[in-house]
């Protein structure tokens, strides 16, 4: 397998308004989708596109606030009340190829891959496996995803 682009760095808020307006009026964010919820994993999330260079797209900031509380990342949050980095994603160009050969490696796969945020199929891997950091591996969107890249 080889490192894809860093496509987003998720960012848990017990706020989602309140970040946007933090990313928009403090951070000078310009592109910053319409928020809406991802039922599958319990969170409204909204992303922050930042500029790309030369033409590519910039890696998005992923705000995700729980819908209940005994979800994910409401237990995360309830760890981290202030909210903070949740996860980094990374894009491969082949899902089922990734988990294999994660799962090759000995790396915990938490779950099977399943639709996220950007309409294509994802996984994570357990932290204590990645350095410490929950890591999301995304596959490349064929098509203009939800998110805006």
């Amino acid at each position: 397998m080889k490192l894809g682009r860093l496509n987003h760095i998720g960012v848990a808020t017990p706020d989602l308004d309140a970040s946007i307006a933090f990313y928009r009026d403090v951070m000078g964010a310009t592109d910053i989708t319409e928020p809406f919820v991802l039922e599958s994993q319990q969170v409204r999330v909204c992303f922050v596109n930042t500029p790309g260079e030369a033409g590519t797209a910039g890696t998005q900031i992923e705000l995700l606030q729980p819908t209940v509380p005994d979800s994910a990342v409401g237990k995360w949050l309830e760890k981290n009340p202030l909210g903070g980095q949740h996860h980094i994603c990374y894009e491969v160009p082949d899902i089922h190829a990734a988990k294999a050969w994660f799962e090759g490696l000995g790396k915990r796969v938490l779950g099977e891959p399943r639709v996220g945020a950007h309409g294509t199929l994802i996984f994570f891997v357990h932290p204590k496996d990645m350095g410490g950091q929950l890591t999301e591996i995304m596959e490349t969107p064929k098509e203009a995803p939800k998110g805006g890249h």
